[in-house]
């Protein structure tokens, strides 16, 4: 294991607004989960989405093209030292709020998020473990998936 800084793992770059953009394909997150989908993406690479204002500790993931508003943060991973979805389940662990440098709304900056510490196993152990996880929360997924259908039939029998 090795210690680093998420600064040497990461780079955060800013949402921008999206009311202008066509609706399109690809998902814009809000940091509440998905608003709506437009005809651009901002980047299309693997990413943790970050909560720059509202719930700090709704860390979301994102590893197709995407759009991010103002009030989140993506990132571009050093995937030589970082497995993005190893991280992403990493920093989802942590107690962010503790780290608010907000007054009235929860706030993140940059250097709040870069100045975190972490232990990694080398590259290889964390896309072993990430693909477990990956395979685990896709399976967690689809079992929501059917139980909120089932809840549906159910309800629409009753009426």
């Amino acid at each position: 294991m090795k210690r680093y800084k998420l600064s040497e793992l990461i780079e955060i770059k800013n949402g921008r607004d999206h009311k202008d953009l066509p609706n399109g394909d690809y998902p814009v997150f809000g940091s509440g989960g998905i608003m709506r989908y437009v005809n651009k993406y901002i980047y299309d690479k693997p990413s943790i989405l970050l909560p720059r204002k509202g719930t700090l500790n709704n860390i979301q993931y994102c590893d197709k093209p995407f759009w991010t508003v103002d009030t989140l943060y993506y990132t571009e991973v050093n995937e030589e030292l970082a497995c993005p979805y190893y991280l992403y389940r990493l920093l989802s662990l942590l107690d962010l709020s503790r780290l608010d440098s907000g007054t009235g709304v929860p706030s993140m900056t940059f250097d709040s998020y870069y100045n975190i510490k972490v232990w990694l196993p080398k590259i290889e152990e964390q896309r072993c473990i990430a693909s477990v996880l990956q395979k685990l929360d896709a399976k967690i997924e689809l079992n929501r998936q059917i139980n909120d259908n089932l809840l549906m039939l159910d309800r629409s029998s009753i009426m």
